[in-house]
């Protein structure tokens, strides 16, 4: 089990990086496909490898990754099948956004939790510290998603012409 959660850390946190170019590609108008791609499958193992590790009861992971793996079927529709055509463009931005916001959530808590020092500040993970990064995340994300599906609508983008 110690290799397998090696293995999703390190998945995460490539997924994570490559998450964060995706979201820069969006703001420029730029396609990355490699980014997209290391993205958008890592993004998914990262969710079926926190699966099988052991716990003892179902966890908020298991339930983000659960919700993960469903935004992320709706992001392949849209970016796979579809080509981003139309609002497929859109449904692709929002859910791809959700899956990074997911990742980088649970980025923050397991730093609260395993990072000495910011588990001194929050210890519990309900203190102010940990409310207030958790909140800066989600707003960022909300105004990056926004900014991107405004500038996606504003230009008209297409599947070949423009970014997700």
């Amino acid at each position: 089990m110690r290799a397998l959660l090696v293995a999703h850390v390190a998945i995460s946190l490539v997924a994570i990086a490559a998450g964060l170019v995706e979201v820069a590609g969006w703001l420029r108008r730029t396609r990355w496909p490699l980014a997209t791609n290391v993205f958008f499958w890592l993004t998914l193992a990262t969710s079926l490898t926190g699966f099988p590790l052991p716990a003892k009861q179902i966890l908020p992971s298991h339930v983000f990754g659960f919700i993960s793996v469903i935004v992320l079927a709706l992001a392949y529709v849209g970016l796979y099948r579809k080509q981003l055509a139309g609002g497929w463009g859109t449904t692709y931005v929002v859910t791809a956004a959700i899956a990074q916001y997911l990742n980088m959530f649970v980025l923050i808590f397991q730093s609260f939790l395993k990072v000495p020092a910011l588990q001194a500040l929050a210890p519990t993970q309900s203190e102010p510290p940990f409310a207030a990064a958790q909140g800066l995340l989600f707003v960022a994300f909300l105004a990056v998603t926004i900014l991107a599906v405004r500038r996606r609508r504003a230009t008209g983008a297409t599947a070949s012409s423009r970014a997700a």
